[in-house]
């Protein structure tokens, strides 16, 4: 009769595990899916709160925090008016809040673009500080994981866009972003893992032909 009452109680235990984990699932699976909708900022930062949400609720998983952090750094690119440095703020907050669950190189790719978006406020005057920062999120991200193409996409990014004088170009960042080419298309991510930067690769490849 123990034995049969702890036998039913471990089965509840496992259906109720397998429950919040398709719970979990399907919610980041339908807030993944709306990345491909958003246009707007706020929509970004609404997304982002969801992701974050999710992640308050499952206090295990670090992807969802990976997310609401990725949905703020999209519009860091592409809103002038945005406030770089409270958004990269935030954006370091949920980094830290992803990495007290498990600290990873995807994590340090979002460090990177955080701290290169503060800096590109204003290159001259920034550089000795977030030029420093993303670089150290760099170095720190390849040491985890030197397989990691977003990294290798985002450190040839940053050598395509600096001028040839001071060391970047074309030229050079072209046998990097074929590393990192070969790179995504010899990973196999995980469900629900971030599998983004391939099409921006193999875009930015074609302009140094």
């Amino acid at each position: 009769m123990k034995k049969t009452l702890i036998v039913t109680v471990l089965s509840i235990a496992m259906l109720n595990v397998a429950a919040q984990s398709d719970k979990y699932v399907k919610a980041m699976e339908a807030r993944l899916a709306a990345m491909d909708t958003v246009k707007s900022t706020s929509g970004w930062k609404s997304l982002s709160d969801a992701f974050q949400r999710i992640g308050d609720a499952e206090k295990t998983q670090w992807l969802p925090y990976y997310y609401a952090a990725l949905c703020l750094i999209t519009p860091g690119w592409t809103d002038a008016l945005l406030d770089k440095d409270a958004n990269a703020a935030r954006v370091k907050e949920l980094c830290d809040k992803a990495a007290a669950i498990e600290d990873n190189a995807e994590l340090y790719a979002i460090r990177n673009m955080a701290a290169t978006q503060q800096m590109l406020v204003d290159p001259q005057s920034r550089w000795s500080t977030y030029g420093a920062e993303g670089e150290a999120a760099m170095k720190k991200g390849l040491q985890l994981d030197p397989a990691n193409p977003r990294l290798h996409y985002l450190q040839a990014a940053g050598i395509f866009n600096t001028p040839e004088q001071f060391g970047g170009g074309k030229a050079k960042a072209k046998p990097m972003l074929e590393k990192a080419l070969s790179l995504f298309n010899a990973e196999k991510p995980a469900p629900l893992y971030p599998n983004w930067g391939k099409q921006q690769t193999e875009e930015m490849l074609a302009q140094c032909k």
